[in-house]
């Protein structure tokens, strides 16, 4: 009975061993199409085109062996691309579609003004026709992003900051198109933006122009 078991299992071994050879060798002589499409949804002409040639550079041999991590490191160093997601398409093509990044200020780094993205990198300044703050100072730029993220969640209009000033102090001051100043503490939370904007709807500020609310439960109002 043993002796039967034991001739069994060497039987199907010996059929698994074949089976597995064939396939192996079908599999090997199998000749699968190049990707021939890579279609970019949600930049521009000119930023596709770009994308593109940065993509061309992946060894993107066929769609069965395309490891979309692959794409990671382009997609993730390109300043426009704030989300992506990369889709397959059988046979031979691949769809990847961009959340592009929205601007949020401009900023000097070395002697260079730049756009600075709600994705926290900076792309070359060469889009004039929008209308977008100054940032003055030396921050991080994950510290701008943090702050335009408070002021959207607050009833204080970004629209309207023409500048933005930050010092060593980690502090910031907040310049608006009527050249009004307003001097935010070194903890900006919601709760103190909307109260500096129901003090300023509820009081005429004439020639007063600096609004400083630096110190903790207290608005001052100055002379320019």
């Amino acid at each position: 009975m043993h002796q039967r078991k034991s001739k069994k299992i060497l039987i199907y071994f010996f059929l698994l061993v074949l089976v597995g050879s064939i396939n192996n060798n079908s599999i090997n002589n199998l000749k699968f199409e190049k990707i021939k499409n890579i279609n970019i949804f949600g930049l521009d002409e000119n930023d596709q085109i770009i994308l593109l040639d940065d993509l061309k550079n992946l060894d993107l041999k066929n769609i069965f062996f395309v490891n979309k991590k692959n794409f990671q490191n382009i997609l993730e160093n390109y300043s426009l691309v704030e989300e992506y997601n990369v889709i397959k398409k059988y046979p031979h093509s691949i769809d990847i579609n961009i959340k592009k990044t929205n601007f949020i200020a401009r900023i000097n780094k070395n002697g260079e003004f730049f756009l600075l993205g709600n994705n926290g990198k900076l792309s070359n300044n060469d889009i004039s026709n929008i209308q977008l703050p100054y940032i003055f100072g030396n921050p991080e730029l994950s510290e701008v992003v943090k702050l335009k993220k408070i002021i959207d969640q607050s009833n204080i209009d970004y629209s309207q900051i023409k500048s933005l000033y930050y010092f060593k102090s980690k502090r910031w001051d907040l310049e608006f198109t009527n050249n009004m100043i307003i001097k935010l503490p070194e903890k900006i939370e919601k709760e103190i933006l909307d109260k500096i904007s129901i003090f300023l709807k509820n009081i005429k500020l004439e020639n007063k122009k600096i609004v400083d609310a630096r110190i903790k439960n207290q608005i001052i109002i100055l002379d320019e």
